[in-house]
């Protein structure tokens, strides 16, 4: 194959993550967002050591597997890969992908272990607990658009009144408020200018008491648009608001009763659901979030509760969980109960009631809390504050007194604990666990670990690591935690064999690794590619360099100097080191 040509071919096979195998003559190439047996028309834009990559032109014919699709925005939303196929395939493909990889890795195991299938999710449909819609439009200087991104796209952003992973409720919530705000003429916050107003909409639902909370997510800038947004006069903006001084109208700064007018009329129009009976569930809270940062994230400078509170409760597996914005849970609770009853079944007996538990990236501590009935002691490790404040906090709502958990990276916590675990549970980010961490879960020689993984290609990356220093897998199941999207979880069961060297060996591939995932440290092609798909700006090493000097972070002697002392150094833009300040703290570097 050769870069630039168009070919068409028959897709043999789907590997994860969502990359099709198209046989195209005697030769393959990867294609994502095709499905097996449709014959596509590509276009291939790398060819590397004997590996092509192209981008889907036109599916010229359907596979034979797809049976027609529910959803109005499949094929032109980002959301879905697999919706156009029965959910018995894809359950297939899912399973097919994960064995496939794990048997590449386990073929240097010489005991047998068991491959226990895939478990499907008990809802297909309208499971999702959570969603973050963006404001937008999809086409340029079109009308206002609340949904999903466009698959493939950035910038575009479709309307998904019809999405089928959601129940009623989101899709009355989602078409309510994009017909207000377009009604009232108020522009969305363009991620490449740094201009304007709306930015997200988020929506959560509690699957077992219906309780629904809404955060509408806007800058602090004029809704209707101006010359005066830029920085400074926000921030003197905020300071008036907060003081309850009047705002000038001379277009420069937008009135604050404007912004009061709109925030109540956009509580009426989704109250009026409710109390017309159109919302199967009530709103626990409705909520206003002000976001200024020039990532393209869901995150709060300031909140205020418009109705209710800030948070419902939400059961699961007996247990009650306080959920707020931002607390991470499953985004599927029914798909949830699947996933941690298998884990608990994965760990079994621990041998007697004063066993100590660790479970490592504990997230808000749903896994510890429930091994906590069955063990002296459960100890969680979280890097994320919040998400450990709310772990303590549901612990002691559920009336559990011996669930410890600590905030802070893996990686140096487990310096400082001075109990040693009987069981290590592990349920790492994406990305898996850091290389340097291993060693550390390791030289605890516990007799079972169990992992649960939500990418298969870096769980592989860490069970072979695990494999070389004596442990052996037992048994390995997927579950479908996401139907219709390319995601799936694994639970592997691991124990105790005999090590062949006292040493611990460590051998990993950066070419699956996402080092935001991990808790230190990003390169600087990281740090440019984060900045440029978050922000759209293009930033130079010099620049990155500047700003992690500002920031104490210590560079090596001269890097960033000119060689001649008469040279001019071109400095970095303010807009361009706010970008490189937020890549910074995204990859916890300050």
């Amino acid at each position: 194959m050769k870069k630039g040509q168009v070919y068409e071919g028959i897709v043999e096979r789907v590997d994860f993550p969502n990359k099709g195998v198209v046989r195209v003559e005697e030769e393959t190439c990867i294609v994502k967002n095709s499905l097996p047996g449709q014959k596509v028309k590509l276009f291939v834009n790398k060819v590397r050591k004997g590996k092509a990559e192209a981008r889907l032109v036109e599916v010229v014919e359907r596979s034979p597997l797809e049976t027609g699709h529910p959803c109005s925005h499949f094929g032109v939303c980002g959301g879905c890969t697999y919706l156009s196929l029965p959910y018995e395939e894809q359950l297939a493909i899912k399973e097919g992908q994960v064995r496939k990889l794990l048997e590449g890795c386990l073929s240097r195991q010489s005991e047998p272990w068991s491959w226990e299938g895939i478990k499907g999710s008990p809802k297909e449909y309208e499971y999702r607990n959570k969603m973050e819609f963006t404001f937008g439009d999809e086409v340029k200087d079109g009308p206002l658009t609340l949904g999903l991104h466009k698959r493939g796209g950035f910038y575009d952003v479709v309307t998904v009144t019809g999405c089928e992973i959601v129940d009623e409720d989101y899709r009355r919530i989602l078409e309510t408020t994009q017909k207000f705000f377009a009604g009232e003429g108020v522009r969305f916050y363009h991620r490449l200018r740094h201009e304007g107003y709306l930015r997200h909409l988020l929506v959560r639902k509690a699957s077992q008491t219906g309780e629904i909370l809404a955060a509408l997510v806007t800058t602090s800038q004029n809704p209707r648009g101006g010359d005066g947004d830029n920085a400074q006069k926000r921030e003197e903006d905020l300071r008036q608001r907060e003081s309850g001084q009047e705002l000038a109208q001379d277009g420069t700064l937008y009135p604050a009763e404007e912004e009061r007018r709109l925030l109540d009329g956009f509580l009426v129009s989704l109250l009026t659901l409710e109390k017309e009976g159109k919302l199967d569930g009530k709103f626990a809270g409705i909520l206003h979030i002000v976001n200024d940062s020039l990532a393209d994230v869901v995150k709060s400078d300031r909140t205020d509760i418009l109705y209710g509170k800030d948070f419902f409760d939400e059961e699961l597996l007996g247990l009650r969980f306080r959920i707020s914005v931002f607390s991470f849970f499953q985004t599927n609770s029914y798909g949830a109960e699947v996933l941690y009853r298998t884990a608990r079944e994965f760990v079994g007996d621990l041998g007697g009631p004063d066993k100590v538990v660790f479970d490592l990236y504990s997230g808000t501590g749903t896994i510890a809390q429930l091994m906590a009935p069955v063990a002296g002691k459960v100890i969680g490790v979280e890097i994320v504050k919040e998400a450990v404040e709310a772990a303590r906090k549901n612990a002691e709502r559920n009336g559990l007194s011996n669930c410890r958990f600590i905030a802070g990276d893996v990686l140096k916590v487990l310096e400082e604990i001075e109990e040693r675990p009987d069981l290590i549970i592990l349920d790492p980010p994406r990305d898996g666990i850091h290389p340097k961490a291993l060693p550390k879960i390791i030289a605890y020689g516990v007799e079972r670990i169990v992992y649960i993984s939500c990418k298969p290609t870096s769980l592989v990356r860490d069970l072979e690591v695990l494999l070389e220093n004596g442990y052996r897998v037992e048994r390995a199941v997927a579950v479908d935690q996401f139907p219709w999207t390319a995601n799936v979880e694994t639970v592997v069961q691991l124990s105790k064999g005999e090590i062949q060297s006292k040493k611990i060996r460590v051998d990993f591939s950066l070419e699956d690794m996402d080092m935001s995932g991990f808790q230190k440290g990003a390169t600087y092609g990281e740090i440019k590619a984060y900045v440029k798909e978050h922000t759209g700006l293009t930033v130079s090493t010099l620049y990155i360099a500047q700003v992690k000097q500002k920031c104490g972070i210590i560079e090596r002697e001269n890097y960033n100097k000119p060689k001649s002392e008469n040279a001019k150094q071109p400095q970095c833009p303010p807009e361009k080191e706010a970008a490189i300040r937020e890549a910074l703290e995204y990859f916890k570097m300050i």
